[in-house]
């Protein structure tokens, strides 16, 4: 079984950075792609970013791309989210996800492609 968890997640103000941490615990982390989503209340959990196993390839969505840089580090288990010049709209909850696939633009970019989900880390960006 494949445990993640989030961190970094905060109240800022908008313009702002801000740096999302997520430790896994397994063994073989470096065969998962790992993404970062995110989701408000009454909305559809939205894509944010994607890192392929070796960090190699990495793919971003619009409302980010820019601003955003995800990166991973494969001896410490641990996937991160780096975000500058937040906005409110970037306001949600952040997840961390590990998908046991071979990594493409296409498929790491849907939540339905993942297998394993942590709990989310709160982002509130203040006006």
């Amino acid at each position: 079984q494949v445990q993640l968890v989030e961190s970094g997640g905060g109240l800022v103000q908008a313009g702002d950075s801000l740096n999302l941490s997520c430790e896994a615990s397994v063994r073989d982390f470096h065969t998962y792609a790992m993404g970062w989503f995110r989701q408000v209340p009454g909305k559809e959990r939205e894509f944010v970013a994607a890192i392929s196993r070796s960090g190699g390839n990495t793919v971003y969505a619009d409302s980010v791309k820019g601003r955003a840089t995800i990166s991973r580090n494969n001896a410490k288990n641990t996937v991160y989210l780096q975000m500058s010049t937040l906005k409110p709209e970037d306001t949600a909850v952040y997840y961390c996800a590990a998908a046991g696939l071979k990594y493409t633009i296409t498929v790491v970019q849907h939540s339905e492609h993942y297998d394993y989900w942590g709990q989310g880390t709160q982002v509130t960006v203040s006006s």
